[in-house]
């Protein structure tokens, strides 16, 4: 059960989240990795194990990034994050939860109840707060009365750079009523290491405390040590001199007094973040973070962020409420429990940057498959999660793709695969520097940008996208409509399953496509274009069916005997509308998987036994009843709980064993929303909704 605080600077939204906290099922989660602090894909740190004192913390990426964390109670130390110091005991863990904004963990020890809580007020319709670089790290103490409990946070100078042997430097500044302990690379060389497996090493993090946690500070090699032996940091900061973390570089820490355990629990908190003047590199140009697009200072901003601390909780204690609520109501347990974890990853994988002209742009990067930035098949499976919450994100990630594609330097008659290598987006990478048409995606991203094009202007409720961008929509729809129905060789966002020619799912997307097309040039008053693409696009899918019919399923290829395949695309017939596809298609696809269902999920298809969790939730969403939803989600819901490979969510996993095939953290989990989408009623709901 969790502890209730009511005493000092307790807040309501810590109130409501407590509440909220009681009434959740007594079990523990234990997901496959667990969020810490999620920003974007540098400013991302985990804890991979069922304990937060089993190891330390790391970067998405696996590297480690160790935030330790000791309580010292009656002059005994103990640890309650991180694995080191090794001789110190561990605090029993007694729960974890995991909300859309708040990470929240119970330890107990000598008769004290300690509870950690990092919050990130990711607000998916306040663009000033959700790219605000701050996750907040409080500590409430309560148990029985007349313990004497301090507390250490102390972080690795490593969480500034890329590898242990970079150089950094420390010191102190000043935020308003902070204190704030600052690490960054001496080589401060912004924008300049584009790649997959790589973390930031240019800007600065902070650690800051505010004065009215009568906190002692230290920027210091020993500080963790000092704490553990005496309860107390050193007394001055090591000298400021370039040192790499592994060479005695000083830990950023801050000693929190908790007081003495008495009927009123007592809290204390800092603030964790990490900024940099430049993020993003796009088309030759240099962008700041979308929250300095005002010329707002590091000082500034961590002051504010401060000042804002309780309303924050507030609106994100009835975000996450309402929205694990909503979830329940319409996928049940698993499916809530699932959207849950995906919500930050989703978000976190993205860099939030602004435009000359203070346009918000958002810029996925594709972790751990090949590190491009912005690529269109990322977008489209993660379309969902910005579709329900907030289409004006989705206008922010396609924004830069679009404007690519009209320069007369995209010379191709259909989409771009990506705009480079995260975070530089000079132009696409993929395919090679001699690229054909075959190493690239032609049908798949034509028909994935006019797809969620037409569904984000729909939400919106404007077709000014469709008309800017028309000439751009108007050369994919040809190309479609030439090519779309059988496929030749290509590849298809499914890349890593080889190129496939007569793609019966890729071919749905392309008739979908030309439909989202049609949808368009009627909603701009284009009528006769309207009339003929509609005409067209049901022409395709009544030709579709008995090209992919085999019996009682439909082929992987049209040219294929014996084969099947999850057929995903066809979920926007639903959401959109399109009326193009019989319901007894989807009928007889998902009596199908049934058949075809393994112990962790849905194989993609029958090549192999491994599957996509985007794809699978959108292929389960076609189901007509609850029971068969469900069917797909139970096993599901074991993998969630039971994956042997612990890392933030997964997209490409084992259906048999649930160890992770690749990928990982990427936003493209956000496609589990779909489920949430379909319902129209609830996604009007999230979209007219006000955080504040």
């Amino acid at each position: 059960m969790a502890a209730f605080p009511v005493g000092r600077r307790v807040s309501l939204a810590t109130i409501l989240l407590f509440v909220f906290a009681l009434t959740l099922d007594a079990q523990q989660q234990r997901p496959p990795a667990v969020p810490l602090v999620a920003h974007d894909p540098y400013f991302s740190i985990w804890s991979d194990a069922d304990r937060l004192t089993d190891k330390e913390t790391v970067h998405w990426t696996g590297h480690r990034q160790p935030i330790a964390g000791v309580v010292r109670i009656d002059g005994k130390p103990y640890r309650f994050m991180g694995a080191e110091p090794r001789d110190v005991p561990a605090m029993d863990q007694l729960s974890l939860r995991v909300t859309p904004t708040h990470t929240i963990y119970e330890f107990q020890a000598a008769g004290v109840r300690l509870t950690a809580t990092f919050f990130t007020p990711a607000l998916p319709r306040d663009f000033d707060i959700l790219s605000r670089p701050v996750t907040y790290l409080t500590l409430t103490a309560s148990g029985e009365p007349g313990h004497e409990v301090s507390a250490l946070i102390d972080v690795d100078p490593i969480i500034a750079v890329d590898t242990a042997d970079q150089p950094v430097t420390w010191g102190r500044s000043r935020a308003g009523a902070l204190t704030v302990l600052n690490v960054g690379s001496r080589d401060q060389r912004a924008v300049g290491r584009p790649g997959d497996d790589v973390r930031i090493d240019w800007g600065y993090f902070h650690l800051a405390v505010p004065d009215s946690e009568s906190a002692q500070v230290s920027a210091s090699h020993g500080a963790l040590l000092s704490f553990v032996t005496n309860g107390t940091l050193p007394a001055s900061d090591d000298m400021e001199m370039p040192l790499m973390p592994r060479r005695d570089a000083a830990h950023l820490a801050v000693a929190l007094p908790l007081g003495k355990t008495s009927a009123t629990p007592s809290t204390r908190h800092v603030l964790l973040a990490y900024t940099e003047d430049e993020s993003i590199e796009y088309l030759g140009r240099r962008l700041h973070p979308y929250w300095q697009r005002n010329g707002q200072t590091v000082d500034d901003m961590l002051s504010q962020a401060e000042n804002e601390l309780s309303s924050l909780e507030q609106r994100a204690a009835r975000l996450d409420q309402e929205l694990t609520a909503d979830l329940e109501k319409v996928g049940g347990p698993a499916y809530a429990e699932l959207a849950v974890l995906a919500y930050r990853q989703t978000l976190a994988a993205h860099g939030f940057a602004a435009d000359v002209d203070g346009t918000p742009l958002l810029f996925p990067k594709e972790n751990f498959s090949n590190g491009c930035i912005s690529t269109v098949d990322v977008l489209y499976p993660s379309a969902p999660f910005f579709l329900f919450f907030n289409p004006e994100l989705l206008q922010a990630q396609l924004k830069p793709v679009l404007e690519y594609a009209s320069l007369p330097r995209w010379k191709w008659p259909f989409a771009p695969h990506d705009l480079g290598t995260y975070p530089v987006a000079d132009g696409q990478v993929y395919g090679g520097g001699e690229r054909t048409e075959e190493d690239q995606m032609p049908v798949e991203e034509s028909g994935n940008l006019l797809i969620i094009v037409d569904a984000m202007e729909r939400a919106l409720g404007n077709w000014d996208f469709a008309r800017q961008y028309w000439p751009q929509f108007d050369k994919w729809a040809k190309y479609l409509r030439e090519k779309g129905l059988d496929p030749a060789n290509q590849l298809s966002t499914d890349d890593f399953a080889g190129h496939l020619a007569h793609n019966a799912n890729l071919s749905i997307k392309a008739i979908e496509g030309l439909a989202a097309y049609a949808d368009m040039a009627r909603n701009l008053g284009k009528t006769d274009v309207a009339s003929d693409y509609e005409r067209l696009a049901h022409d395709m899918a009544a030709k579709w069916e008995p090209m992919a019919k085999e019996g009682d399923h439909f082929k992987l290829a049209f040219d294929r005997s014996n084969t099947w395949s999850q057929k995903y695309n066809i979920v926007w017939d639903q959401i959109l509308g399109f009326g193009l596809f019989p319901a007894s298609i989807r009928q007889t696809e998902i009596a199908f998987y049934l058949k075809h269902l393994n112990r962790f999920g849905l194989p993609l298809d029958n090549r192999k036994d491994y599957t996509k969790l985007d794809w699978e939730i959108w292929t389960a969403t076609l189901a007509d009843n609850s029971a068969d939803w469900n069917a797909f989600l139970e096993p599901i819901g074991h993998w969630i709980n039971e994956s042997p490979t612990r890392v933030p969510l997964t997209d490409w996993y084992d259906t048999k064993t649930g160890a992770q095939i690749g990928f990982q953290a990427r936003s493209v989990v956000g496609g589990v929303y779909i489920k949430a989408l379909a319902d129209k009623s609830l996604a009007q709901k999230w979209r007219a909704r006000q955080d504040r």
